[in-house]
């Protein structure tokens, strides 16, 4: 069963915008960055460096949070709860970062986003939604 409707998929693909990832510290705060991101039917792809704040986050507890808002009126938001798995498989990764280096700045750019996002010490990370809320016309 799908977790994102075409309308969510919509949202989250026809406009670029940043995701909001949320994260839990050790010590128990959050931690909340922007990243670029992707998606591969319902799961949302990213990639980060092994040795970020998130990524030692994910390897201690994998739950994630990701938020794509828009910010124009009247205004909308998906959030997305979720289980993210980190892989630093060398194929996957360069793919996903051309993907995702084309869709932020521009097919003409995305072979040297991907080739500069793809390296030793970088990781892909793929989010399984397990819960989505969709707010729309919230100015309305």
């Amino acid at each position: 069963m799908s977790m994102l409707t075409p309308e969510q998929r919509a949202f989250l693909m026809e406009q670029v915008r940043t995701a909001k990832l949320a994260t839990v510290r050790k010590d128990g705060r959050p931690h909340v960055v922007p990243i670029w991101f992707d998606l591969d039917g319902d799961t949302l792809v990213f990639t980060t460096g092994q040795t970020s704040i998130k990524a030692a986050n994910i390897r201690r507890d994998p739950r994630v949070c990701l938020c794509v808002d828009d910010e124009t009126p009247p205004f909308a938001y998906i959030m997305i709860e979720g289980t993210a798995i980190m892989t630093a498989d060398r194929d996957a990764l360069l793919h996903w970062a051309v993907r995702i280096g084309g869709r932020y700045m521009g097919a003409e750019l995305a072979e040297a986003y991907g080739n500069r996002n793809a390296v030793e010490g970088e990781l892909l990370v793929r989010v399984t939604p397990a819960r989505v809320v969709f707010e729309k016309d919230i100015a309305s």
